[in-house]
């Protein structure tokens, strides 16, 4: 790769900005892009997000609270609605048409919140992410976080598209040893709108959270089956099953299966929002056996926080230092490639719609 860390934002695209659980009671502030964004349901229960910024004087409508008819300014009571005009002024029957708040596109759908930070014109529904297994929660339930990272958002992409990372950061949960996980098999390419890569651990010592999960007495056969879907999110398929069971074609046998979720939703050039989902495919019967999958891999989560915090601060010290591409690089080196290409073409088009 041989290039600087941080990426500019891909503007006209839909990101992940909230769970729909987040939005059970009352309103969400949350920054986009630098962009404060108040996300609340309006009257017909639909997910709405409008610029956390009254017109009138500039009080974030955070501060303020969900009415009947929309979301009312703490300040002087002005009231929203989901598609940013004014519907109330106390006191007065006449509201100006330029009494209202910037609006944006926003989709609800399999748990998910979507926002769109760009052009709404060019909001199309049909780029959202289909993840299936929120919609099987018999087969795959799932629990759900968010947690805030100070750190470029690509630097969580690069973290998942390069996982010889883990018999180092997460030696003591999903980790095994590290120079297993270098000498993995492993096949990256670029997708159309991304990356993909698939590995294999053949005949390796399950590490102690497969263990506690399924309980393996031998050693296994590992997979992980990621896909990086532009502008910030990653889908990934991990598990493993009894070596000798002919793993590479038939993987849905039992055995150790999780699904994730990951979204990293940039908040600044230095922080974003790191949403993720934990669906557990193999005591899907067991509530707590969900509980237990999410309590084991929750602190690989705070691994990952940790070293790309310090990673940040020391990339700050000299932003336009190269770094220094490895083998295991490949499958970031086409995400990077990825957004870096899709960044440049919209660039592009907003240079010749200006002309």
């Amino acid at each position: 790769m041989n290039d600087t860390a941080f990426e500019p934002f891909l503007r006209n695209a839909w990101y992940l900005g909230a769970w729909s659980e987040e939005l059970s009671d009352g309103h969400l502030g949350r920054t986009i892009m630098n962009e404060p964004i108040v996300f609340f349901r309006g009257p017909d229960g639909k997910a709405a997000a409008l610029e956390d910024r009254c017109c009138h004087r500039g009080a974030p409508l955070t501060h303020g609270q969900v009415v009947e008819a929309g979301i009312e300014c703490g300040y002087h009571g002005l009231i929203f609605n989901g598609s940013g005009a004014c519907v109330d002024i106390p006191g007065h029957d006449n509201i100006p048409p330029q009494t209202k708040v910037r609006s944006y596109p926003v989709v609800e759908r399999q748990e998910f919140v979507w926002i769109w930070m760009g052009e709404a014109a060019r909001a199309d529904e049909s780029k959202i992410i289909d993840f299936q297994f929120h919609d099987q929660p018999d087969k795959w339930p799932n629990k759900k976080g968010m947690i805030p990272i100070k750190s470029n958002y690509m630097m969580m992409i690069d973290n998942l598209m390069d996982l010889t990372h883990l018999g180092y950061v997460h030696a003591k949960t999903i980790g095994g040893n590290p120079r297993a996980h270098a000498k993995a098999e492993f096949d990256a390419m670029p997708t159309e709108n991304g990356a993909r890569f698939d590995r294999w651990m053949m005949d390796a010592a399950p590490p102690p959270t497969y263990k506690k999960a399924v309980g393996f007495e031998g050693n296994v056969d590992r997979w992980w089956d990621f896909e990086y879907v532009a502008p910030s999110s990653v889908l990934q398929w991990n598990g493993a099953i009894d070596v000798g069971k002919n793993a590479r074609e038939n993987q849905d046998q039992p055995g150790f299966h999780l699904r994730l979720f990951h979204s990293a939703t940039p908040e600044t050039e230095g922080s974003f929002h790191y949403f993720f989902s934990a669906a557990n495919g193999y005591q899907q019967d067991d509530p707590e056996a969900t509980e237990v999958l999410f309590g084991e891999i929750f602190p690989t989560f705070i691994e990952d926080k940790e070293i790309m915090e310090v990673q940040q601060a020391r990339l700050e010290l000299d932003p336009g230092r190269k770094l220094v591409a490895i083998p295991s690089d490949k499958a970031l080196t086409h995400a990077r490639q990825t957004i870096r290409r899709l960044v440049a073409e919209e660039r592009a088009e907003m240079a010749q719609a200006a002309e």
